[in-house]
């Protein structure tokens, strides 16, 4: 099950922030079509949001397509996303993490590799494009 976590001091709405998380979740492989996610009264708990943010987060899944609420019963996943498989998205987090940790040792911060990651995918994607 996931756990969300809800940063307060960023520009991004909470709703899309629990939004952002089920789909990284779902990319991920940590979650499942068939797998519950944690009720409204749960979120609230963990993460001290207004149930109405739960609920539109919820709502914007289910209008995608990724979710359904199922009377009585909780929100649950209806579809996955990504296509690479858990042996390869395993493989290549290890990859990641060790890339990280080189780049922490060369003095890097976390802006830093968003911006470094955010060049290099968009260089790829000029690639694939041409």
């Amino acid at each position: 099950m996931v756990e969300f976590r809800v940063d307060r001091s960023g520009g991004l709405p909470a709703y899309l922030q629990l939004v952002r998380q089920v789909r990284e979740a779902l990319r991920l492989g940590w979650l499942h079509p068939g797998d519950r996610l944690p009720t409204v009264r749960e979120v609230v708990a963990s993460s001290g949001v207004n149930p109405n943010t739960v609920l539109k987060a919820y709502r914007e899944l289910e209008m995608t397509g990724l979710v359904e609420a199922r009377q009585g019963s909780g929100t649950y996943v209806k579809a996955s996303l990504g296509s690479a498989s858990s042996e390869d998205m395993t493989e290549l987090r290890e990859q990641l993490a060790k890339w990280v940790h080189a780049a922490r040792a060369a003095g890097l911060e976390n802006e830093d590799v968003q911006a470094l990651l955010g060049a290099v995918l968009a260089t790829e994607a000029g690639n694939d494009a041409g």
